[in-house]
């Protein structure tokens, strides 16, 4: 007869089960063996088949969902996870972190030496794992930064992260942010059993990963050899109330969220460097890809300080490795034509490995370059790829290169369309100027309409784009809009199912934000951040569309050039067209609210911040400024309408006095606060 059990020894035994994985997966110090671990775990199966209305979602039995997805939902980050600058040589690392000392500096902290939070830039894929009231809640994809995928059933696959936090003393809401990556040992073996039983066999450990986590059967990704490492947090509440970042990290670790053991605390530039290349020697013998190290201010306040420019922190940035290189034979040359009609030399590799990846095309860049480097077919090349940097070739081995090879000479006209080619004063690329009637930039500009980043629409893959263009069923984005089932259907490899599902995640689309709309248009030199500023500032699409060059430029990290870009890209009749028949079909976002005009004194006022503030920090000033409504720009124009001076201010000071605008101080802001 089996033991009976009481609900107090179940819970007893789920917390034990619970302590042995943090031991095993966290601390890296495991307090039984396997085979015990498995008698207390079938125990535990047995305790819950008896009493299935004791099972909670922090069982070790509840880590795999019996059923798969039928999609994955959108999640909004309530906080943005944001991107790395990066620097690849010993004097960018050196102005990175002079120009940190500058920022502190003139926000009133004059520091001697900074120390940084290090870390090994882990290759995998970023994650977001909320708990509420101690329980895993939600798990998102990095996506955008703003809008990720809900992959919470697969993240719960991973044993490393707990379905609990650890003990009592955790806020009411922790959301934690890290990495997910493969280790080398598990993607060897997964890759051994994958072609033993003809199954798919991943590239590398980075495509392992992102693959598994983008499974819509979590008991796939609960076979795929998996681990998390946290690096930061996102929504804390209540707040922390800690003093650095490597205080962070601890706690994190304190409440059973595995942290890289390899993390350090280093001092000023020369401990960066240091670290850099300790890591860098140990690269080869880690058990996880990286392909740089990581360094932040640890000094949160200072953190705050420092701010952010768009989409990235000032206070960290990435030391990316050498980019690797590998010799092999180009056998042929060709031309791409890109979204925005832009001709593109490639070169088509003998396939070689690079970075752990089989490489068979590199880009040549444009006209100039491939005569700079006086690429032929034929010859042996040096290719390098760093990261996910499209692999290009570096230089040509000359003592190699083969007797009668001639110049690779660049097309007159487009090679699909035919259209004579051109190339803009002051550009090195040549363009088609046929736009969308050239089925290369109708292909290429339908998948970003359509990518994770644009509309987001489910199902529609790059080849099954080329089809529709191929069989002249979508010569616009708002085509697609107009597809039917039968349409559809009578494409190669579109069953029903696939059909009726494709024209599911073109009808969810219609539902999207303004700047995912602003973004898949494919206006040049609009990416995500700009798209999200147009979006946040002007509020609206005619605001957008009408809003002259020199307004553009007022708004926060937009130039001459983007904003001459935007312009050029709405004086087009075709392209308003296709804006108004996409908004004709459905297409809708949320309306983004102005700030209330009575709690907004400088509402639509432009400032200007310069010289050295006494009072208030820059990024304090600005917060403030913005708080009050006001529009804070870096340059000064005819359109501003105070610029607010500190100690030693320059050239903008003097441009405001030359344009008659309101010179004000710290004291005027003040004012304005009480």
């Amino acid at each position: 007869m089996s033991k009976q059990f009481t609900r107090t020894e179940y819970e007893q035994l789920k917390a034990q089960l619970n302590n042995h994985a943090y031991h095993y997966y966290v601390l890296d110090e495991p307090l039984i063996a396997d085979a015990e671990y498995d008698v207390l775990y079938q125990e535990l199966l047995q305790i819950e088949a008896s009493h299935p209305e004791w099972v909670t979602s922090d069982s070790p039995t509840q880590r795999v969902a019996d059923q798969p997805l039928s999609k994955f939902e959108a999640v909004k980050h309530a906080r943005p996870m944001l991107s790395l600058g990066n620097v690849f040589a010993q004097e960018e690392l050196t102005d990175f972190v002079e120009r940190i000392h500058k920022l502190l500096e003139k926000a009133g902290q004059g520091i001697k030496e900074i120390n940084f939070s290090a870390e090994p830039k882990l290759d995998g894929l970023a994650v977001s794992i909320r708990y509420e009231q101690g329980r895993l809640s939600q798990a998102a994809t990095r996506g955008d930064g703003t809008t990720g995928e809900d992959i919470t059933a697969n993240i719960k696959t991973i044993q490393s992260v707990p379905l609990k936090l650890r003990g009592n003393d955790y806020p009411d809401v922790f959301e934690v942010r890290g990495e997910v990556v493969m280790p080398r040992d598990g993607f060897v073996k997964y890759n051994e059993w994958a072609l033993a039983n003809d199954d798919k066999v991943f590239a590398n450990p980075r495509n392992g990963a992102a693959g598994s986590l983008r499974q819509l059967d979590p008991q796939k990704t609960a076979k795929r050899p998996l681990a998390f490492y946290a690096y930061s947090v996102g929504v804390v509440e209540p707040a922390h109330g800690l003093t650095y970042h490597s205080e962070v990290l601890a706690w994190i670790k304190s409440l059973g969220l595995p942290v890289n053991v390899l993390n350090k605390v280093v001092a000023g530039e020369n401990g960066c460097a240091e670290y850099y290349e300790n890591i860098g020697a140990q690269r080869a013998d880690l058990n996880f890809d990286i392909d740089g190290v990581v360094y932040k201010v640890d000094n949160l306040a200072w953190q705050d300080a420092l701010g952010f420019v768009t989409k990235a922190p000032r206070w960290a940035t990435a030391h990316k490795f050498p980019a690797e290189e590998a010799t092999t034979v180009v056998e042929n040359i060709d031309v791409q034509v890109g979204r925005t009609g832009s001709i593109t030399p490639v070169a088509r590799l003998k396939p070689v490995t690079v970075g752990g990846v089989t490489v068979t095309n590199a880009t040549l860049h444009n006209e100039d370059e491939i005569k700079r480097k006086d690429v032929r077919i034929g010859d042996t090349v040096f290719v390098r790829r760093a990261g996910d940097v499209i692999p290009e070739v570096v230089k040509v081995v000359l003592a190699k290169r083969p007797k009668g090879t001639s110049p690779f000479v660049m097309p007159t006209y487009c090679p699909i369309c035919a259209t004579k080619l051109y190339k803009a004063e002051g550009e090195a690329v040549l363009r088609c100027p046929a736009g969308l009637s050239c089925d290369a930039q109708l292909k290429e500009s339908i998948k970003h309409f359509a990518s994770r980043k644009g509309m987001d629409i489910e199902g529609l893959g790059d080849k099954l784009v080329e089809q529709l263009v191929d069989a002249g069923l979508v010569n616009t984005p708002a085509d697609l809009y107009h597809l039917t089932e039968s349409q559809v259907g009578g494409l190669e490899r579109m069953a029903q199912k696939s059909a009726q599902n494709l024209l599911q995640g073109i009808s969810e689309s219609k539902q999207t934000t303004l700047p995912r709309f602003i973004y898949s248009l494919g206006i040049r030199e609009v990416g995500e951040a700009t798209a999200l500023t147009l979006a946040t500032e002007l509020k609206t699409l005619p605001n957008i569309m009408q809003t002259d060059a020199e307004a553009l430029q007022e708004l926060p990290d937009i130039g001459a050039v983007v904003a001459q870009k935007i312009i050029s890209y709405f004086a087009v009749s075709s392209n308003k067209e296709v804006i108004a028949a996409l908004l004709d079909v459905g297409i809708s976002w949320p309306v983004i609210e102005a700030p209330a005009q009575s709690k907004q004194p400088l509402a639509d006022q432009v400032v200007v911040l310069t010289g050295k503030l006494n009072v208030f920090t820059r990024a304090d000033a600005k917060n403030r400024l913005q708080e009050l409504g006001a529009k804070v720009t870096s340059s000064v124009s005819a359109k501003t309408n105070y610029v607010l001076a500190g100690e030693n201010a320059g050239s903008k000071l003097r441009k405001a006095e030359e344009l008659g605008v309101t010179v004000v101080d710290e004291a005027w802001l003040s004012a304005y606060l009480e």
